[in-house]
C-alpha cells in the first residue's frame, strides 16, 4: 500500500501520469544526484506517453521529502514491488484509489499545472478563478504564454494549446 501512496504523491507533486508514477525508478530519476541537490527528475521514455523522455523541475521541499521517502522505499527498484508485474500493480493501484474514493487522479495533474502557473505568473489560472486571456494586458499575455510553454513541457506535451485543458483560457 505504501508504494501506491507514494505513486499518488508523485502524481500530485510532479504532475506525473499514472503510468509514469507506477513505473517511476528513483535512481534513474535522480540521475546520480542526491535528493538534496537534485534540481530536476528525469523520466524514461518507456514511462512516458508517446515514448518522449522529459525532465520535471524539483522546486519545493515537499518534492525533496517525497523523493527521499521514495529512495528509502524503493532503493534501486521501481514503484512496482519486486514480486509484481506492472499490470498487477496497476490493478492494485486502481482498486486502492477507488476504495479511497479518489478514482479521478488525473485532476492531480491539473492541480500541479495550476500551481506552476501561479508560480510563473503570480496570478491564478483562469480555471482556478484567475483572469481569462481577454482580461490580460499585452505584457501579461506574454508572461501567460511563456508560462504555458514551460508547463506544457513539464507535463510532457509538445503543444502550448493543450494547457487550456489544465489551465483554462
Amino acid at each position: 500500500m505504501i508504494h501506491i501512496r507514494c505513486s499518488v504523491e508523485l502524481q500530485k507533486e510532479f504532475g506525473l501520469r499514472r503510468e509514469e508514477c507506477i513505473k517511476f525508478q528513483i535512481k534513474y530519476a535522480l540521475n546520480g544526484k542526491s535528493t538534496n541537490e537534485v534540481k530536476e527528475i528525469h523520466l524514461k521514455p518507456t514511462w512516458c506517453k508517446g515514448g518522449r523522455a522529459r525532465v520535471v523541475p524539483v522546486t519545493t521541499e515537499e518534492q525533496r521529502d517525497l523523493l527521499a521517502r521514495v529512495l528509502v522505499l524503493c532503493g534501486s527498484g521501481s514503484m512496482i514491488p519486486e514480486h509484481l508485474k506492472y499490470v498487477e500493480q496497476l490493478g492494485r493501484y486502481i482498486r486502492a484509489t477507488r476504495k479511497a474514493g479518489i478514482c479521478k487522479l488525473h485532476g492531480l495533474r491539473h492541480e500541479y499545472a495550476q500551481r506552476r502557473y501561479k508560480e510563473f505568473t503570480g496570478w491564478l489560472a483562469p480555471a482556478a478563478g484567475g483572469p481569462g486571456s481577454s482580461h490580460l494586458t499585452p505584457d501579461q499575455r506574454l508572461v501567460d504564454h511563456i508560462a504555458r510553454l514551460k508547463i506544457s513541457a513539464e507535463l510532457g506535451h509538445n503543444r502550448e494549446a493543450i494547457t487550456a485543458v489544465y489551465l483554462g483560457r
